[in-house]
C-alpha cells in the first residue's frame, strides 16, 4: 500500500517546493531517506530490575511494524552500572515507504495525543540539517493499549534528509503539516 504522504509528496508538494525555493533540478529537493526509532532502555532495564529488553522490544514493534535491533553495550562503565555486552537500547530504521506512512502517523496521530502539546520547536535540526524529535511517554502511540502497558518509557526518533539545508529541510516538513511553534513577531 503505497503512503498518502509519500504520493501528496510526489504529486503536489515537491512541485510547489521547487517553485517556493527556486530549484531548478528536482535531485536537489529535500527528501526524507530514512527515519530512525529509537529507546535507551538501560536505566528502564536497571529500574524494573530485569535483565532483557523484551517488553520495549514488543512496544517498538507495534509501533514501528518492524524488529527491532537490541543495542548492547560496547564498554563497561562502573558509575552508570553498565557492563560490556548488556543491553542498552532498541532501534529500528524505516525507509522509503514506511518512513513516509511512519511520519504521517506521527503528524496526524500521535502529536494530538500529547496531552498540553503546543508545537515542536523550531531548533530541533543538527548542523547536518536532520531532525530529532522524542516523546516522554510510548502510550500516545495508537498501537500501545495503555492498560496492558505496565512501564512507561520514552521514544525518539531522527529524520534523516537527502539535503543538508535545515531552513529546506524545515519547508519540506512544513509542507507535510508537521506541527512547528509559530515565530514569535
Amino acid at each position: 500500500m503505497k503512503s498518502q504522504l509519500l504520493e501528496r509528496y510526489q504529486k503536489e508538494i515537491a512541485p510547489s517546493l521547487m517553485k517556493e525555493l527556486s530549484i531548478k533540478n528536482p535531485m536537489e529537493l529535500p527528501r526524507i531517506e530514512k527515519i530512525a526509532v529509537n529507546v535507551g532502555a538501560g536505566s528502564y532495564l536497571l529500574r524494573i530490575g530485569k535483565k532483557s529488553p523484551e517488553e520495549v522490544e514488543e512496544a517498538v514493534a507495534k509501533i514501528t511494524g518492524q524488529k527491532p535491533v537490541v543495542r548492547s553495550a560496547k564498554k563497561a562503565v562502573s558509575n552508570f552500572k553498565l557492563r560490556e555486552g548488556m543491553p542498552v537500547g532498541v532501534s529500528v530504521t524505516l525507509r522509503n515507504e514506511q518512513a513516509y506512512n511512519f511520519l504521517d502517523k506521527v503528524i496526524n496521530i500521535v502529536f494530538p495525543r500529547v496531552r498540553g502539546f503546543q508545537g515542536v520547536k523550531r531548533n530541533i535540526f543538527d548542523k547536518n540539517g536532520n531532525c530529532a524529535v522524542g516523546f516522554a511517554e510510548h502510550t500516545v502511540f495508537p498501537e500501545i493499549n495503555v492498560d496492558d502497558s505496565r512501564r512507561v518509557h520514552g521514544v525518539q526518533f531522527t529524520i534523516v534528509f537527502s539535503s543538508r539545508n535545515k531552513k529546506h529541510n524545515m519547508k519540506l516538513l512544513e509542507n507535510f503539516g508537521f506541527p512547528f511553534k509559530k515565530e514569535k513577531k
